[in-house]
């Protein structure tokens, strides 16, 4: 499902597809004026989208779960990136800088 930075992602009929960069949160794509969105980038769950379930764009291009993430203020499309190994809306995250390492918990 994955698409390589050098490829550019084939496009739906209603929506604008691109790829991620590595580490990618916010949306980088420009207005009519040239301003950066910058809208955050969630998961988007298109299944339970009821506009979406009208449409079925995303669903007869990448089938029923695939990882596709939506921009917040202009609906942009991204998918993920191959160097993004984890699946992680928020990002890798930092080891702490205090050297404090917890043990795991028993079950």
């Amino acid at each position: 499902m994955t698409a390589s930075e050098t490829q550019s992602p084939a496009q739906l009929p209603h929506h604008k597809v691109k790829v991620k960069k590595p580490g990618q949160r916010a949306c980088n794509e420009k207005n009519d004026k040239g301003k950066f969105c910058g809208g955050h980038l969630k998961r988007w769950f298109y299944t339970t989208d009821v506009i979406e379930r009208a449409c079925g764009d995303a669903e007869r291009a990448w089938g029923a779960d695939a990882e596709v993430y939506r921009c917040e203020h202009c609906r942009t499309l991204y998918l993920p990136n191959s160097a993004d190994a984890k699946v992680n809306v928020a990002g890798q995250g930092l080891k702490s800088v205090f050297g404090l390492t917890l043990p795991p918990k028993d079950k």
